[in-house]
């Protein structure tokens, strides 16, 4: 049984942000921090006071972390980027919204004192004779205290109060993992009325000491066991009168908090196995009841979700596209007018986009990448709707005399037919490159529709049920929002923006087949008719070409696919290497392209260079961030990996930004997930000058400083299956909507005489929906039965069950 919590993130937008530059306006960003660590950074937005970002991330981690900040910052090219304020969600109020919190909050003005991170490693006892009995407090170190020097580090000590009395341990130098092994004793106050307070300081020779936190111990709990020992959480001090609300602006919000008890895979074969069935069957007899019920029974709000959760159920067991033609066939089943085929969100569409996104990112990228990337290059002003042509954006021409509106709408319409053009070849030359899965998935999907609407007539519904889905939900999402497909790194501005809606708008008449709808909707679009039209004969060729794809082909070309080693992330990074002693070496420094397999992580000079060396993941037990005064630089992380004879070395990765950081992090430690011996705890630091540049130890060998994180992880929409927690989501969701499918049941099998009574206490059927209803109880009955020694765990899981 594993337990695990996930975070779904979307920071939406700003409003009413201070003005932090001369302009009068700011460069925004959110950092997002869960509890001590940078896990998330947005893209900066220029110059204005009420940013749009827009984007989402979802974060698995262990269930025990305690709250999720989100910092926005003022982005500054020349000095120290500007904090603007902060929002801070803890874990207890995160779990009082079943479904998610979402809505404004006000931006709160940073307090150093409240600035606190780490813990702390404490033993305290009581001892001596019950006439005179004494208190004793052990330090005997800290982690992960925060940075308030800027050489990166802090200079700690402690300070113990105890009934009226003050003692203070000795500095630490330059380290933020101390070690003081220090013991300090008090006469008892028998009464156990007085606290025992920790607090931990960072010592400054010239300016006020920094406050890191501290630890409140009540000693009432003593009076029986005498002493306790373990690691102390530090707390914030006082907090500060802050600025009026209001005055620092607000941030909306999306959060949701889900927490997880995944069984063992056996408790979920029944649940896998009645949905394969129904998938299986659907194809001999007219059946399908099953799959629905859930379409009929999920609400809007959470069908994407449920809609990724089946596909990637239906991959794993290799039954995607017949899982997708079934969905095909039941909404065929229900649709008399073409015009509104695959149209709305049902279950369909939002499985074929999750399908999408699943199996075919890396053709995405090949496909509009190329082209997205010139637009962001160039950065032309392009316009073609005469009621948005700004005369001053296009500056002057060759002659000095300011452009008309009409040649500004003519320049454009060339360079928007450029971009048109280069997309639409790009996508007619991709057959080959499109992954087979897809190809197969959209030959079922014009099969069905050409005979659910034969008709001359209707000859272009086949064409457009397709381009409906690789166009309209696929290609033009990307090209309006490339940082969310993670096509670019930051935002475009806003003239890039407009030309991408601009080239967006194109593919999405020429998806439509240059429908007269489309024409007349926006008129202004005429200049490019040529090249929409010359497009729509460009793209039914291309999806011909590309459902032409035989049986045998499909299974000859998936098996050739299944020999490869899968590349899970490939790119070019800076790699410290060290020596077989493990000191470092600045020398070792190189640029490396690394290439990232389920059984190896691979380094060569250049992408198309042969590799130069590896590391079996096998051998991996640690993938760790390193602390930013080892190397002057907070993106570097370290892989802990054993040589051949069993000893352990280290390799530094420095990536350029916090997200590219935290993306390797992630797909290392999922493709890592099953490795045995992982380390519990690892060095922050490097080991240089003879000692440990975190905890200043001197033994390279001793056990870390640091616990490890292996279980915090970004999602992303290549991950690799994990088909027990896809079965236990679902598994969740069908026990919220439980009571409407047995309704929704009743209804659909009228006909077949089955009264409620038959259904609830009579003998039970061997239809999918009644054998569903049967595992969901078992399912269920299993889940209380792990969950009984874990009350305070299992009190969440039910509080979101009955407030679905």
């Amino acid at each position: 049984m594993a337990r695990r919590s996930s975070v779904f993130i979307r920071v939406v937008e700003g409003k009413n942000l201070p003005a932090k530059d001369i302009t009068g306006s700011s460069d925004p960003y959110c950092i997002v921090k869960i509890d001590d660590e940078t896990i998330i950074r947005t893209a900066t937005v220029w110059k204005t006071l009420s940013p749009f970002w827009g984007e989402e991330y979802k974060v698995h981690l262990p269930p025990n972390f305690h709250s999720v900040s989100f910092y926005v910052m003022d982005e500054d090219a020349l000095s120290r980027d500007d904090v603007i304020g902060k929002v801070c969600l803890t874990r207890n109020v995160l779990a009082e919204y079943p479904k998610g919190f979402n809505g404004w909050l006000n931006l709160t003005e940073i307090d150093p004192d409240e600035e606190v991170q780490g813990e702390i490693h404490l033993k305290i006892e009581i001892f001596g004779s019950d006439l005179a009995r004494k208190l004793r407090c052990i330090v005997f170190e800290a982690r992960d205290l925060a940075r308030k020097d800027r050489n990166g580090a802090s200079d700690p000590f402690v300070r113990v109060h105890y009934n009226g009395k003050i003692q203070e341990s000795m500095v630490v130098k330059k380290s933020c993992y101390p070690r003081w092994n220090e013991v300090f004793e008090f006469d008892l106050d028998e009464s156990f009325n007085e606290k025992l307070t920790i607090e931990v300081w960072d010592w400054d020779l010239v300016s006020k000491n920094d406050f890191l936190g501290k630890v409140l111990i009540n000693l009432n709990g003593l009076q029986q066991d005498l002493q306790e020992e373990g690691w102390f959480r530090l707390s914030p001090g006082k907090s500060k009168a802050c600025m009026d609300e209001g005055n620092l602006g607000s941030l909306q919000l999306q959060v949701r908090l889900r927490d997880e008890t995944v069984l063992p895979s056996d408790y979920y074969k029944p649940l896998v196995q009645v949905l394969c069935q129904e998938v299986k069957a659907s194809h001999k007899e007219k059946s399908g009841h099953l799959i629905t019920l859930i379409d009929e029974t999920t609400s809007a709000e959470c069908r994407q979700e449920v809609a990724a959760n089946l596909v990637k159920i239906f991959l794993g067991q290799g039954l995607a596209r017949d899982f997708l033609d079934l969905l095909f066939r039941l909404e065929l089943d229900k649709t008399n007018e073409p015009n509104t085929l695959f149209r709305s969100n049902s279950l369909a569409s939002k499985s074929m986009e999750s399908f999408l996104k699943l199996a075919g990112t890396q053709y995405l990228h090949s496909v509009v990448g190329p082209t997205i990337n010139r637009i962001f290059e160039e950065k032309k002003y392009i316009e073609l709707d005469p009621s948005k042509v700004e005369i001053k954006e296009a500056g002057c021409s060759g002659l000095h005399r300011i452009q008309t509106e009409s040649e500004i709408i003519l320049q454009s319409a060339q360079h928007l037919q450029s971009y048109l053009a280069e997309l639409l070849i790009a996508i007619a030359k991709s057959v080959k490159i499109c992954p087979v899965t897809i190809r197969a998935t959209f030959r079922q999907l014009y099969k069905r529709v050409e005979e659910r609407f034969p008709e001359n007539q209707h000859m272009n519904v086949k064409f457009i049920a397709v381009t409906s889905f690789l166009c309209l939900r696929f290609f033009s999402p990307a090209i309006m929002s490339p940082k969310l497909f993670h096509l670019r790194e930051k935002h475009a501005d806003a003239r890039t923006s407009r030309t991408l809606l601009l080239l967006a708008k194109a593919i999405q008449n020429v998806g439509n087949m240059d429908a007269p709808a489309s024409r007349a909707k926006e008129s202004w679009m005429a200049p490019l008719q040529p090249t929409i039209q010359q497009g729509v004969s460009q793209l039914k060729e291309f999806i011909i070409k590309l459902i032409d794809i035989e049986e045998k082909e499909e299974l000859d070309l998936q098996q050739s696919l299944n020999l490869q080693s899968l590349t899970v992330k490939e790119g070019q990074l800076m790699v410290y290497k060290t020596k077989c002693k493990g000191y470092l070496l600045s020398s070792s420094f190189k640029k490396l392209y690394l290439s990232l397999t389920i059984d190896a992580l691979s380094f060569a000079k250049t992408q198309f260079s042969k590799k130069s060396s590896f590391i079996p993941l096998s051998r991996i037990r640690a993938l760790e961030k390193v602390e930013e005064k080892s190397f002057g630089n907070s993106n570097v992380m370290q892989i802990i990996y054993t040589d051949e004879n069993g000893g352990l070395e280290a390799l530094y990765l420095q990536c350029k930004c916090v997200n590219e950081l935290n993306q390797w992090l992630s797909a290392l430690r999922k493709v890592c997930v099953n490795n045995s011996d992982m380390l519990g705890s690892y060095h922050p630091g490097v080991y240089k000058g003879e000692k440990w540049s975190c905890c200043h130890q001197k033994d390279k060998g001793v056990t870390g400083c640091d616990k490890t994180r292996h279980e915090v992880t970004l999602q992303e929409w290549n991950d690799f299956l994990n088909p027990d927690l896809e079965a236990q989501l679902i598994f969740r969701h069908l026990i919220g909507v439980r009571e409407v499918m047995r309704e929704k049941y009743l209804e659909l099998t009228k006909h077949d005489n089955i009264s409620k009574s038959s259904l609830t206490t009579g003998p039970a059927r061997n239809d999918s929906a009644t054998q569903l209803f049967q595992i969901l109880k078992d399912l269920e009955a299993a889940h209380d039965s792990f969950l009984a020694d874990s009350p305070n765990f299992a009190d969440q899981e039910k509080k979101y069950l009955l407030e679905m």
